[in-house]
C-alpha cells in the first residue's frame, strides 16, 4: 500500500477528529535533507545513554566501561540493524538492471532499521568487551536493554513521521488515517504507537522491579526484556502489512523470530527460577567486594 508522503495523518477516535501534517524532512543543511527519522533515532540514543549513565552503579558497570560499550555498540548496532533489514528486504535495494543499489542500502535516514539486527550486534560487542575488561556479560546486558527499550519507544515515532510500518485497515478507536494516491483516506492500526507504548510499559515495569531489589542474577533483566519484547512484537507484527514472509508460506519472519525468542527467554527464566542464586554472586556485589579488599 503506497502512502502519500507528507500527507495529513488523522486520529478521528482520539480526542476528536483532528489531523497532523508534517514533512518527513526536518530541515536542510548544506543542501542535504535532515530527516525526522534520523533525529528521533538520535534522540532515542541520547535518552538511552542518559538513563544508563544514571543506573550503571546498580549493575557494577563503571562510566568508562559504559562509554566504551556505547562508542562501539551504537554505531555497530545501527550497522547491524541496517544490514539485517537490507538482507531480508534485498529486492528493495536492486536497480532496474538488477545491480545492487549501494546508495539506497546506506540511506538509513529514509527508514529501514531492524531491531533484531541491532540486538545481535550489541550482544556481540558486549561479549567482546566483557571478555577484554573482565565484566559479566549478564550485568552489562541487564543495563543496556533498559536503554534499548527507551531507544525503541522513541525511535518508533520515526515510522509515524515517515508514514510507514503501519497495520491493516481497522475501525478501532485509536485508528490512524493515512492518505493514499487519489486522496482517499484509509484507517489502519497505528502499530508504531502500539510498539512504542509496549516498550514504555516494559521500561517502567522493569525499572520499578529492579529498584525493589528483585534482580537475583546477572542476565535476568536481559531475558525479561527478550520475553516482553518478543511477546509484544509477535502480536504487533501480526497486524502489520509490510511483513516479510518465509517463501510462499503465511509465516512472517519477524513474528516467528519474536515468538521463538519469547519462548526461549521463558524457558531460561523458568530454569533459573528453580536455582539458588546468591546475592554476592551479582557482578555489582563482586565489584564491591574487590573495593573492600
Amino acid at each position: 500500500m503506497r502512502i502519500m508522503t507528507d500527507s495529513p495523518i488523522r486520529f478521528p477516535g482520539l480526542f476528536g477528529d483532528w489531523e497532523f501534517t508534517a514533512s518527513s524532512t526536518a530541515f536542510h543543511s548544506g543542501g542535504k535533507a535532515i530527516y525526522w527519522y534520523g533525529i528521533l533515532i538520535a534522540l532515542g540514543v541520547v535518552l538511552a545513554l542518559w538513563f544508563c549513565m544514571t543506573q550503571k552503579e546498580k549493575y557494577g558497570i563503571t562510566e568508562d566501561d559504559l562509554l566504551d560499550a556505547v562508542l562501539w555498540g551504537i554505531p555497530l548496532s545501527i550497522v547491524g540493524a541496517r544490514l539485517y533489514y537490507v538482507i531480508f528486504y534485498l529486492d528493495l535495494f536492486k536497480n532496474a538492471d538488477g545491480s545492487f543499489d549501494w546508495g539506497g542500502a546506506v540511506a538509513i535516514w529514509d527508514g529501514g532499521l531492524a531491531i533484531y539486527g541491532a540486538v545481535i550486534a550489541a550482544f556481540l560487542v558486549g561479549l567482546v568487551l566483557c571478555k577484554r575488561k573482565g565484566m559479566k556479560l549478564g550485568a552489562l546486558t541487564d543495563l543496556i536493554v533498559m536503554g534499548f527499550l527507551i531507544g525503541q519507544a522513541v525511535g518508533r515515532w520515526g515510522n509515524f513521521i515517515n508514514r510507514e510500518a503501519f497495520g491493516a485497515q481497522t475501525d478501532i478507536f485509536c485508528r490512524m488515517g493515512l492518505t493514499v494516491p487519489g486522496f482517499e483516506t484509509l484507517y489502519v492500526h497505528p502499530t508504531f504507537l502500539y510498539e512504542s507504548l509496549w516498550n514504555l510499559v516494559g521500561l517502567i515495569a522493569l525499572h520499578i522491579w529492579s529498584k525493589k531489589g528483585k534482580r537475583k542474577y546477572d542476565g535476568q533483566i536481559f531475558w525479561l526484556y527478550i520475553l516482553w519484547y518478543g511477546l509484544g512484537r509477535a502480536w504487533i507484527e501480526g497486524l502489520r502489512t509490510d511483513s516479510l514472509y518465509i517463501g510462499t508460506t503465511d509465516i512472517r519472519v519477524s513474528q516467528l523470530l519474536a515468538a521463538v525468542s519469547a519462548i526461549a527467554a521463558l524457558v531460561v527464566l523458568i530454569i533459573n527460577a528453580k536455582k539458588q542464586h546468591r546475592p554476592e554472586d551479582l557482578f555489582v556485589n563482586l565489584k564491591k567486594g574487590e573495593g573492600n579488599g
